[in-house]
């Protein structure tokens, strides 16, 4: 076990930051923004950073997408294809991460990610709505969501639940609250398909990422409860800030 273990304050900062990560991952998406982050200051190694992060964040995701179905705000009859995509996106980009530099993927993701900001931050709401025929043109969106977004998220994973909610709002025509709910739910799948990987390939601390993952959860629990009970306009302006924060941090990180 590595030594940092035995220390009680970091313990209780990682636990900290799971926490607060957990709830703003229900609402927006970004929690891996803070988590990985927190795990690389220890000095674990990158790809048990990845691994444990995926362990951890799955309890958060888990928790926030059952919140959301609960509530009604998801139909997983309408998102199968999605689901079926995802998995298969997020299981390629899992393995392609020791196969694929991440030095071109670092140097673009900043401009994708100010583009969603500004993005969201001038385009109104659309009306609830949503899929609800199962035609080629909306199966062939839940293919194309499924795979680039799954691939990414199995591959890096920072801003993956962000990329989720504002790409559902543009492809689906539905509001931010009922895309978050699909966001959860997707990011879930392609989270849980990618720890399986690195626990095959043996990259994950499974104490560290149980101790963080209830932290995420209770977080989690916390983050989609207020979600749904303030709406959209509570919604909006953590999205936002966790969009902003999350290209600061990849711009920062691949220029300078």
């Amino acid at each position: 076990m590595i030594e940092f273990l035995d220390s009680i304050p970091l313990w209780f900062i990682l636990s900290s930051v799971a926490l607060f990560a957990g709830f703003v991952d229900a609402i927006a998406g970004g929690g891996g923004l803070l988590t990985v982050p927190a795990l690389l200051s220890t000095g674990m190694p990158v790809h048990m950073v990845l691994g444990t992060n995926k362990l951890a964040s799955s309890f958060g995701t888990a928790t926030a997408s059952y919140t959301f179905y609960k509530n009604k705000l998801f139909s997983p009859k309408l998102w199968i294809h999605c689901a079926v995509s995802t998995f298969i996106g997020a299981l390629l980009g899992a393995f392609a991460v020791y196969l694929v530099s991440g030095e071109f993927l670092e140097k673009i993701l900043p401009i994708l990610i100010i583009a969603t900001a500004v993005y969201t931050l001038f385009k109104k709401s659309p009306p609830s709505t949503t899929c609800l025929k199962k035609s080629k043109p909306c199966r062939l969106k839940q293919w194309l969501q499924g795979l680039t977004i799954g691939f990414y998220d199995g591959f890096a994973g920072p801003g993956a639940g962000a990329f989720w909610t504002v790409s559902g709002q543009i492809l689906y025509k539905i509001d931010i609250l009922l895309s978050s709910g699909v966001a959860r739910a997707m990011n879930f799948i392609s989270n849980f398909t990618a720890l399986i990987t690195f626990v095959i390939l043996g990259q994950v601390d499974y104490l560290i990422g149980v101790t963080m993952g209830v932290c995420l959860m209770i977080g989690s629990v916390i983050g989609a409860k207020a979600a749904i009970r303030f709406g959209s306009s509570f919604i909006r302006p953590i999205f936002i800030f966790v969009v902003l924060c999350i290209s600061a941090k990849l711009a920062w990180s691949a220029w300078l």
